[in-house]
């Protein structure tokens, strides 16, 4: 294999969450009074920490969110993980190949910690991530597009920036991966190749990712 660590974003890449998460989101920035459709949540906020939606929120309207709003967001979209989140189709399997193989992987998300483990829990897939393998925006200073999470993320685990690949569904988290070195491909299951710039290749299916990092 090409790379020594695999890293890969959580929301729509291991977890099917971002269909329910800016669903919440949307619904959540209208109930306040900042009109939001679900696809200019998708367009301004996948792939992002929450602090992106409150210097967003501010910057448009003048206005910031209440203080209560991460709580209220996240009780609301981990109440609806519970009935709905499922794994990304095939990604058991593809875990299963590389824990086979023996190469080394990570998760690298804009969501906090807490949300990771929950969708992780919910899903089935915390069996395949030891606790060290996880990272979350919340333990660097800036979020994706920076990309001082990946760069975190690598050093933890021990992996040169130019040895390791991310795999990515938005825009921000490809940007955050070519800023820090990486080689990265883009999942295409939401967001089009169109809109992946810059990727190193793109796949739509996770049994094509093994073939595409060999």
């Amino acid at each position: 294999m090409r790379y020594e660590l695999v890293i890969f974003d959580n929301d729509g890449v291991l977890v099917d969450s971002e269909p329910i998460s800016n669903t919440i989101l949307a619904g959540y920035l209208t109930e306040l009074g900042h009109p939001t459709s679900y696809e200019e949540s998708l367009r301004d906020y996948m792939g992002a920490a929450v602090h992106r939606v409150h210097d967003l929120v501010e910057e448009r309207g003048g206005e910031k969110l209440p203080a209560d709003f991460e709580a209220t967001l996240y009780a609301r979209t981990f109440a609806a993980f519970q009935q709905e989140l499922v794994a990304v189709d095939g990604v058991q399997d593809l875990l299963g190949k590389l824990v086979a193989d023996g190469v080394d992987y990570c998760v690298a998300s804009s969501g906090s910690h807490e949300k990771i483990r929950v969708g992780h829990r919910k899903t089935g897939i915390d069996q395949w991530f030891e606790e060290e393998w996880i990272f979350s925006s919340e333990d660097v200073g800036r979020g994706k597009p920076a990309p001082d999470l990946f760069l975190h993320a690598a050093e933890r685990m021990g992996v040169a920036p130019e040895r390791c690949v991310v795999i990515e569904d938005s825009p921000l988290g490809v940007e955050a991966a070519r800023a820090a070195g990486m080689d990265v491909y883009g999942f295409t299951s939401m967001m089009p190749a169109d809109r992946l710039a810059g990727v190193t290749g793109c796949f739509s299916d996770m049994a094509q990712l093994p073939e595409l990092l060999a």
